[in-house]
């Protein structure tokens, strides 16, 4: 499922990356990879707060849709 509709508060496991590889190298240097445990914080108006290791990312809904978990 695309990040914008997965569970508020569930730890999840990054499946997939539907992305360019420019767009790639842009998760890969903020730590989100295949395989890679994220935590969303929270859901705003399609934007999405995550935890992921020991920060907080903010991903814009264009770019969230694009990471499958």
């Amino acid at each position: 499922m695309p990040l914008p509709i997965a569970p508020v508060g569930e730890e999840l496991t990054v499946k997939k990356v539907l992305a360019d590889e420019a767009s790639k190298r842009h998760f890969e240097s903020l730590g989100i990879t295949v395989g890679t445990k994220l935590t969303v914080l929270s859901t705003v108006g399609g934007n999405v707060i995550v935890k992921v290791l020991e920060g907080r990312l903010a991903i814009d809904r264009a770019l969230a849709m694009k990471i499958l978990v």
